[in-house]
């Protein structure tokens, strides 16, 4: 994290570092045997609905905009500081436009973008337990705006066999090599009714997000991998 915070502070070494983590993702996404699992229900609903809500966790979003359907637009929310700019620098290569915004800072800007998007058919994406965590666990936002719009929420995760889980790291978030087998799949898609009470938003959150780590551990089971531990700091919720 030392590393990330030094980077951070300069702009031409962020563009540097997610110049070469592009092409990280592309070498290692290209080269790995992948296994896809109900991606065909992410582009059905992406069809239907004109637009989704897309999640991945933060220590599995790195290969997830590889499979990004490029015909449509997709806008995502990242933080404005230190690791948050190599994803926004990430993403930008991968053709997914940057919103910039947390629950921390500029969130009422950043709901704002993100609700016009939604409104204008345009997909968005968050990372529901950035940027500061705890890790794999859900923060309230998504479901505000599935509930406001309509919009389905769909996640997506992902598990490479043989790779590097950074356990120090709060996200733990996996390092891959090339030449592994690879398996990435999607939730059901998720519908927040408009007229669902405050106090029953809380049980879709649960839902997804236990939807969310049980696939997320079911993968890497299959692949041979340590179980990742779900993060318990306490966190901020978006107000409603």
């Amino acid at each position: 994290m030392c590393f990330f915070k030094k980077i951070s502070k300069s702009v031409y070494a962020t563009r540097i570092a997610s110049f070469f983590c592009y092409w990280y993702v592309r070498f290692v996404a290209l080269t790995t045997r992948w296994e896809k699992r109900d991606i065909n229900v992410f582009y059905e609903n992406l069809a239907e609905h004109k637009a989704v809500i897309f999640v991945a966790w933060h220590g599995r979003i790195a290969f997830a905009p590889y499979f990004w359907n490029r015909c449509s637009k997709l806008s995502a929310l990242v933080s404005p500081h230190r690791d948050g700019q190599l994803i926004a620098g990430l993403l930008k290569r991968f053709g997914i436009e940057n919103i910039s915004g947390s629950t921390n800072e500029h969130p009422r800007a950043a709901a704002v973008k993100l609700l016009r998007e939604l409104k204008n058919n345009a997909s968005i994406a968050i990372i529901p337990d950035g940027p500061r965590g705890p890790s794999m666990t859900m923060s309230m936002s998504p479901i505000y705006y599935a509930k406001t719009t309509g919009k389905p929420i769909i996640g997506m995760t992902y598990s490479i066999a043989n790779s590097k889980i950074l356990g120090k790291s709060w996200d733990q978030m996996m390092l891959p090599l090339p030449f592994q087998k690879g398996i990435v799949a999607v939730t059901k898609p998720f519908f927040i009714p408009k007229n669902t009470p405050k106090e029953k938003l809380e049980d879709y959150r649960q839902q997804i997000e236990d939807e969310m780590n049980n696939l997320t551990w079911q993968l890497d089971r299959e692949l041979n991998l340590p179980k990742i531990t779900k993060g318990n700091l306490p966190r901020k919720r978006i107000k409603q």
